[in-house]
Parts: C-alpha cells; structure tokens; sequence
C-alpha cells in the first residue's frame, strides 16, 4: 500500500517557486478541486481521471502548490 506522506502529515516538503523563489503553499492533492465531493472520492479512482497519464505519477500524488508572492499555481508529484 502506497500512501502520500504529505496528505497523511507524514513528512513536510518545501518547494520554491519557479519565477520569484518564495515557498510555495501546499493546497492538498489536485483531485480535491474538482468538485464538492472529490476529497472524498477513492483515491485511487481519482487518479485515472485526474488528467495526467499514469506512466507519468506511478505511485505518487499530484499536489497543487501556491505562490503567494506571484500569486501562481504549480503543479508537483509527490512520492508516495
């Protein structure tokens, strides 16, 4: 069983943003913003229709993250 250490507070990661350098917010797995009740679909459900190719994430979780500096979305993959 794979788990995402970020969704289940396991380990904190701290990513720079590309253009100004500041820390990026985490705002969870990106599934979570599909509608009212994705953050309480099966995960693993969520991941075929999440919109980037499973070769791509095999075993990790798509997190989006947030400047607040440049006010940009960044997309990272997280290992699970």
């Amino acid at each position: 069983m794979n788990i995402c250490p970020l969704c289940n507070g396991l380990r904190e990661r701290i990513f720079f943003c590309s253009h100004c350098g500041t820390d990026l917010e985490d705002h969870g797995k990106i599934t979570d913003y599909f509608d009212d009740y994705s953050p309480y679909m099966e995960i693993d459900t969520m991941k075929k229709v999440d919109g980037y190719p499973m070769t791509l994430k095999h075993h990790e979780c798509v997190h989006l993250f947030y400047c607040p500096q440049c006010r940009i979305e960044e997309v990272r993959f997280i290992k699970e």
